[in-house]
């Protein structure tokens, strides 16, 4: 047998989590980068969209086309930035709103079950581990 690696161990899981939530989303006429935009965007403020991409971890191309898409479906609003001229901030309109808290509710029962079924122990050590790989790759420690 073939012994795993954490690169395989991670990215393995991430497919798995990833599929699950957009057999989720399918429920709700919807995909999971369209739940993970609409719970990075600011439901009170707005969020620049400039500052959405970095914060999301998403290049501004593919971005764009689900925003294109999620401003299609009435979910958001793009409104001049009163701070910045040149800007536009996001916006969910209500039915974004709404589609925000079926997005939350997904993902606190992804957690609440997870929870359920690993100790408060072995999840601190699992977040204590994913801190120490984001530092080392922040770093630069694994490859220079």
């Amino acid at each position: 047998m073939k012994d795993l690696t954490i690169d395989y161990t991670l990215r393995a899981t991430w497919q798995m989590v990833t599929k699950m939530y957009n057999e989720e989303a399918r429920k709700f006429d919807s995909t999971m980068a369209v739940g993970f935009t609409l719970l990075s965007i600011d439901p009170k403020t707005g969020t620049p969209s400039t500052a959405l991409g970095p914060k999301m971890g998403m290049e501004a191309t593919s971005l764009s086309r689900i925003l294109k898409s999620m401003e299609e479906k009435g979910l958001i609003e793009r409104r001049p930035n009163p701070n910045d001229g040149r800007g536009v901030l996001i916006h969910l309109t209500a039915f974004g709103l709404e589609k925000r808290t079926d997005s939350k509710d997904v993902v606190l029962r992804f957690n609440e079950v997870v929870k359920d079924h690993v100790s408060e122990e072995k999840l601190k050590t699992f977040f204590e581990v994913t801190d120490i790989i984001n530092k080392l790759i922040i770093e630069k420690k694994i490859y220079t």
